[in-house]
């Protein structure tokens, strides 16, 4: 009982030491494929980034072209205008009839805000929209045309409107001197209102980082931080910014509103043209649904083949301990068959002991009753002082002594227990073994026994106790199958050929079944004194079989029974050891 508690203890240690190998192996597993999925998200992920940010490139490239267009309009008018002749003649008469008129009539025809004309020290001549509040004298594009360029810059255009942008051109006189200047004033609140609502979210910022043109109106006047990214409005707490880059792209948290995307790659693209930088806010929600599609593909892929590889690795697993269950309940099996047919064969041996007991008392009672009157033999040719006489009834007592003790030791060897199925034995010892067991039994029936031994010794592998329990049976057959038949011989012939055979012939009947003859429990004995259970062919067939040997029955032309027991010869290193 303890030694099957501990069995069980130590099976349940080792389930749960299988559980917990699997449960890490699993755990391991879902490691690597969290991993993987993760490094396949990252890698898609990027690759939609790098595909919105060309196309967001294609895109901002696009609206900053739209923009300079727009704007680049404007300029041209202005370079018109200042060769006008009419504006030349305001300039030289300090205003001029009809100057306005015509300001007027452009202003209406090209959607300019406003057309300036100013002197050479900016003071205002003419305006399509009459007389201006604001001083435009010091502005930075007015003092570039007075000295001759071009200039361009924006800013407020009050009372008009709080967003335009002025291009201004110099007007030169006929000697080659500036003598004023033509200012385009171009309402941007016109330009981008067209573009309102469209995608992606796009802005353009000037030098101070102030957004001036948009087409999501909420951005406009929003300012960048110092040194920093993202935008804050004009007024009020700033909302919720994050910004973080995921390779070479910036992505921007927002919390800007509804028409703004909550995750946007964000783009620039410099535009000195106008002195501005276009600035675009590109949603990546697809890329990301792409790439998490992605990582759940590869993750199912890995899931799904991971589940066969564990499905197949527990049913090989479940099939190995049913193997070595198997095996184990083979190898008992086998050991208690092993078992039950050495105790078989021994009890064949005992059985055949049995049967021949009357006449091997027969055989050693003869000597003692010989070694009897010869011991007092000898005592009367001693007292009658015949020495001669004495000595060879003592020789003759000895003779006996050593027959009895060659018919003992036979007994003994015979009825022992073999452990070794295989060694190397000498063929003729066994069978004169064999046959002097079984001389009184041959004996006793009348049987003539004609036996030719080789003329040297033959080795051959086997048992020298199974061996000679099979050359009994065989003897013990033949003699009681020639009970009831007139002549009784029996001939033992070793055949030393090709093949190393032994011949038992008798003369008897004859095998009725041949085919039958090495079958368990299958005998033709009667119940009676040599009846028997049918067990002795069985156990030689299964001991020659043993050694390697095979025996065989059949009946002869001429009549009676013939058993053919080959063996296999020793080999050469066998016979040296």
């Amino acid at each position: 009982m303890p030694l099957v508690f501990a069995r069980g203890v130590v099976q349940i240690n080792q389930m749960e030491n299988g559980l917990r190998r699997r449960a890490a192996l699993v755990l391991a597993f879902l490691c690597v494929v969290l991993v993987l999925a993760g490094a396949v998200w990252r890698y898609g992920y990027g690759q939609g980034l790098d595909q919105l940010a060309a196309r967001g490139q294609a895109d901002l490239a696009l609206a900053g072209d739209r923009l300079v267009g727009q704007l680049q309009r404007y300029r041209d008018l202005a370079v018109t205008l200042a060769d006008h002749p009419v504006v030349q003649q305001a300039l030289r008469d300090e205003g001029g009839g009809g100057v306005q008129e015509m300001l007027l009539e452009v202003a209406d025809k090209s959607a300019a805000l406003d057309v300036l004309v100013l002197d050479r020290d900016g003071a205002l001549r003419a305006a399509a929209q009459g007389d201006q509040l604001r001083d435009l004298a010091q502005e930075p594009h007015v003092q570039r045309a007075l000295r001759g360029a071009l200039g361009w810059g924006h800013g407020d255009a009050n009372p008009l409107r709080d967003r335009a942008f002025y291009h201004a051109a110099p007007v030169f006189a006929a000697d080659g001197a500036v003598q004023g200047v033509v200012v385009v004033v171009t309402d941007l609140s016109g330009i981008d209102y067209n573009w309102r609502g469209t995608n992606p979210a796009a802005f353009f910022t000037d030098q101070q980082g102030v957004v001036y043109i948009s087409n999501r109106s909420e951005l406009l006047f929003w300012r960048r931080p110092d040194g920093a990214a993202g935008l804050i409005p004009p007024t009020g707490q700033a909302p919720a910014f994050e910004a973080r880059h995921i390779g070479p792209h910036e992505i921007w948290s927002l919390g800007w509103g509804p028409y703004l995307p909550g995750q946007a790659l964000h783009l620039t693209q410099e535009l000195p043209v106008i002195g501005m930088t276009g600035e675009v806010l590109l949603n990546v929600a697809q890329a990301r649904a792409i790439a998490w599609l992605q990582a759940a593909m590869v993750a199912a892929l890995c899931l799904a083949f991971g589940s066969l590889l564990f499905l197949a690795s527990e049913r090989r697993r479940a099939l190995t301990q049913a193997n070595a269950q198997l095996e184990a309940r083979v190898a008992e099996r086998t050991a208690a068959l092993k078992r039950a047919q050495d105790e078989l064969v021994q009890a064949g041996k005992l059985s055949a002991l049995g049967q021949m007991s009357a006449g091997i008392s027969h055989e050693l009672n003869q000597p003692l009753m010989a070694i009897r009157s010869f011991a007092e033999n000898a005592a009367q040719f001693m007292a009658r002082d015949q020495p001669a006489r004495a000595t060879d009834n003592l020789a003759r007592i000895s003779d006996m002594a050593r027959r009895m003790g060659r018919i003992i030791q036979n007994l003994r060897a015979f009825a022992r227990q073999e452990s070794g199925a295989q060694e190397r034995v000498e063929l003729g010892a066994v069978l004169e073994s064999a046959l002097e067991l079984t001389r009184a039994h041959i004996a006793e029936a009348g049987v003539t026994l004609q036996y030719d031994p080789a003329e040297g010794p033959i080795w051959v592998r086997g048992g020298e106790v199974r061996l000679g329990q099979v050359f009994v049976n065989l003897i013990t057959n033949a003699v009681d199958a020639m009970a009831r038949s007139e002549a009784k011989h029996l001939r033992v012939l070793v055949s030393d050929g090709r093949t190393l055979t032994v011949n038992f012939r008798d003369t008897g009947p004859g095998i009725e079944m041949p085919d039958k003859v090495f079958d368990p429990f299958y005998t033709t004995k009667q119940e009676g004194e040599t009846g028997g259970m049918g067990l002795g062919l069985s156990i030689s067939y299964g001991i020659v079989q043993s050694f390697g040997g095979q025996i065989k029955g059949s009946n002869c032309a001429g009549g009676g029974a013939l058993f053919s027991v080959t063996l296999e010869r020793a080999l050469a290193e066998e016979q040296a050891a």
